[in-house]
């Protein structure tokens, strides 16, 4: 069961460009059911109800004088708190950030939905830094799955992805460092896409890696999805990453054939460390994309272990001054993992990042032959909340450390990623759209298509 039209964000821009509703109707309905669920999903961390009124009351009297209104009039959306949100302090998840001023303007990725139309209704739930995979905030306690809530949503863009999972809010942004979009995308049943490294500005937003930080967007829909990407789009001379490529629309084309393109699935690494739910949300992909060719990533184990490297380091640099001052005030495992970042020898970083060059040439060979990779999102379906192992072919694994294991060799190296949601039975899982640099047009056909197969949907919330 997909959501009902009226709750995606293109039903309810056309009703709102249309007169059949009001951007104060859809806000208010979006308001509702935030007040009606999030008790129980536990996905906003603040509630922007007056500033969500005023901007619809706004967009309602545009459409009245006549005024040209965006692609997105009236659709409410949210952000992870990592993002700034004028009058709030950016809490990025933490106790300490508390203490911050209230930002003074939005983030750039904020203004530009709201200049399309959209109303921004709150701020959302997230893993301490974005440094979680599961989810589990210790401060503002855990999001929980809409598809059953004794379970993960993924992180560390969990609100994000129980928001727009549990049918609150039809789009929300978040972060992807290493996973934090695909993760939550893949235990909640959504559609995620995680741009390509430099595509969507990350101005005025908490950062964890700034060389693997990437910003974007969740929804239930394909299209939704590309409505919100294309809205954000653009060069932004705040984000020294975001500075060279134009705005490049991909929403008129997802009905293009996808007929001719190249389709493999990633072998060796990506078809290890896998429950069977997991193998067959890619073997329906597969299938229904025609896919039968293998390609082994080469060096993938390697590529995961220098994201990790970098991920430690480079966010152990950016927390010091707040782990001499306030180490009491963290989560004890976000805590101690920068304090061991703190301590990796400068050799081995430098091999990392000298790895990285050599990983990123690897893989651009690959896409000459091929257009998209399928992987899977995660290795199995949401664990449950407070679960510390799984045991996977007789070996007990860390939940935490091993949620990213696919995710982890894609971002590394600023890949585009569509993660999109196979409905099994009981719980959904995601599955991986890869493609290359700057190529998010085809990870949004292909997805696009797949959507209309029926292999992939954002399955109705079933444990409200």
């Amino acid at each position: 069961m997909t959501a009902k039209p009226e709750m995606t964000a293109a039903g309810i821009a056309s009703a709102v460009r249309d007169r059949k509703m009001s951007a104060l109707d859809a806000t208010e309905a979006a308001l509702a059911r935030v007040k009606q669920h999030d008790g129980i999903l536990n996905s906003f961390t603040d509630v922007s109800a007056d500033r969500a009124r005023a901007r619809a009351r706004a967009i309602d009297a545009d459409i009245a004088a006549g005024k040209k209104i965006g692609p997105l009039a009236g659709v409410p959306f949210a952000v992870k708190n990592l993002f700034d949100v004028a009058g709030l302090p950016t809490r990025a998840g933490s106790k300490i950030n508390r203490d911050l001023a209230p930002a003074k303007r939005d983030a750039t990725l904020i203004e530009r939905m709201e200049a399309a139309g959209a109303v921004l209704v709150g701020a959302l739930n997230m893993g301490e830094y974005a440094y979680d995979f599961t989810g589990e905030n210790v401060h503002d306690g855990p999001s929980r799955n809409p598809h059953d809530t004794t379970r993960m949503t993924g992180g560390s863009s969990g609100g994000s992805g129980s928001a727009v999972g549990g049918a609150l809010v039809p789009i929300a942004l978040g972060s992807d460092t290493n996973g934090s979009i695909r993760v939550p995308s893949s235990f909640c049943g959504i559609f995620g896409l995680k741009p390509t490294y430099g595509r969507l500005s990350r101005a005025r937003s908490f950062p964890f890696v700034a060389s693997l930080d990437h910003l974007g967007p969740f929804a239930r829909s394909v299209t939704d999805l590309a409505l919100a990407y294309d809205a954000m789009q653009g060069p932004d001379a705040d984000d020294g990453a975001c500075t060279t490529r134009g705005v490049e629309p991909v929403t008129p084309l997802l009905e293009q054939s996808i007929s001719g393109l190249r389709v493999a699935i990633a072998g060796g690494y990506f078809q290890k460390n896998v429950f069977p739910e997991a193998v067959e949300a890619v073997g329906r992909v597969a299938k229904a994309l025609g896919a039968t060719q293998v390609v082994e990533v080469p060096e993938a184990a390697r590529a995961r272990a220098a994201a990790y490297v970098i991920t430690t380091t480079e966010g152990a640099s950016l927390h010091l001054d707040r782990l001499r001052k306030r180490p009491n005030d963290f989560d004890p495992a976000v805590r101690d993992r920068l304090i061991a970042g703190a301590m990796v020898p400068a050799p081995m970083i430098d091999r990392a990042q000298k790895f990285r060059r050599w990983y990123r040439a690897q893989l651009a060979q690959i896409f000459k032959s091929v257009d998209v990779l399928l992987a899977p999102a995660t290795p199995c379906t949401a664990p449950k909340l407070g679960q510390v192992n799984f045991t996977l072919d007789g070996v007990e694994l860390p939940v935490r450390a091993n949620i990213g294991v696919h995710t982890q060799p894609i971002s590394f190296i600023g890949l585009p990623v569509v993660a999109v949601p196979v409905p099994l039975e009981p719980l959904p899982i995601g599955v991986q759209i890869i493609c290359a640099p700057w190529r998010e047009d085809i990870a949004l056909r292909v997805a696009h298509a797949l959507e209309k197969m029926g292999v992939v949907a954002a399955p109705a919330p079933r444990g409200l």
